[in-house]
């Protein structure tokens, strides 16, 4: 038998891709393998599960469908998840297949970020949330309503990352 992707994405330095590129590489060859990918969000290695956000995005542009077979998964199942990693890639999946969702999807989507940007202190999970929500923000007048307090607190934030963003993104309100 193969190599587990748990396996392959196991060790090494935390913040390397580690073998992150083999593995999507294997999904693309073969995509019966991608619920064995998506399944490893279920690892007690949240290096891991980094690695399997990193491999989500890339898996992504070459095969979308197989994303969108998953998402209510994402949804309910990653959107759970009490790791960074997995919230600010959903953020940016979100962003990018928010054409494709379906709008009990996009609820489910905008539920996780806007609980995300309201409680979650990490500054990638913050930066990407914000952007992906402003964007969606432009066509939802209620979602802007929302958002403005949100951006004017983060603003306000004492790492600049957080605070320049949320400045800027307020300008585009």
């Amino acid at each position: 038998m193969s190599e587990t992707f748990e396996a392959m994405l196991t060790g090494g330095h935390p913040n390397s891709l580690g073998r992150t590129e083999e593995v999507v590489a294997l999904v693309l060859a073969d995509p019966d393998r991608f619920d064995e990918l998506f399944e490893c969000y279920k690892s007690e290695d949240e290096v891991v599960r980094l690695r399997v956000s990193s491999a989500m995005k890339r898996i992504e542009p070459e095969r979308r469908d197989l994303i969108m077979a998953y998402l209510d998964r994402f949804i309910s199942e990653i959107g759970a998840l009490d790791q960074a990693s997995a919230q600010w890639t959903l953020a940016q999946l979100f962003e990018r297949i928010e054409p494709d969702m379906s709008a009990q999807q996009k609820q489910g989507a905008l539920a996780i970020m806007k609980r995300n940007l309201a409680e979650n202190s990490d500054w990638i999970v913050l930066n990407m949330t914000m952007a992906t929500l402003t964007d969606w923000s432009a066509d939802d007048a209620d979602l802007r309503q929302w958002l403005k307090p949100q951006l004017e607190r983060h603003a306000n934030d004492t790492r600049k990352s957080v605070a320049k963003r949320a400045g800027k993104l307020l300008k585009r309100l």
